[in-house]
């Protein structure tokens, strides 16, 4: 299973988040696999340990794949959640006030941003409360 926490603008302006995962499938060999996800763009970013960000909302609706860095995120209503090596954010905050993060630790937050395909499938299945 692939942990993954969706983020995005609530109803009154605020970003939300929800744990969940990325939706796998028996495969060959014993993997467990997902359905393609149309993309529409790849890039990478690094930021140095100790690295952090004020206030902000995404650019655009995208994946954030985690490669290194462990971060804390938070909302404004003080909510916060952790982004650990291998897990996903479906980063969907693209209005309102967005969120804010800062890295623990001593490693550099490495990460895969994946824009999709709007019309696309993403996967996501939330966690049973």
């Amino acid at each position: 299973m692939i942990r993954c926490v969706r983020m995005w603008t609530g109803d009154d302006g605020n970003s939300l988040f929800e744990e969940g995962h990325i939706d796998l499938a028996a495969g060959s060999r014993g993997d467990a696999v997902g359905k393609p996800v149309p993309a529409v763009q790849l890039s990478f970013q690094e930021t140095r340990s100790g690295g952090s960000y004020e206030w902000h909302q995404d650019p655009i609706p995208r994946f954030v794949i985690t490669l290194s860095g462990i971060l804390e995120f938070e909302v404004k209503s003080g909510a916060t959640f952790t982004i650990r090596p291998g897990d996903v954010l479906l980063a969907q905050d693209n209005t309102g006030t967005g969120h804010k993060w800062r890295l623990i630790g001593d490693e550099p937050w490495r990460r895969a941003y994946v824009v999709y395909d709007q019309s696309a499938d993403l996967q996501f299945i939330p966690a049973k409360k």
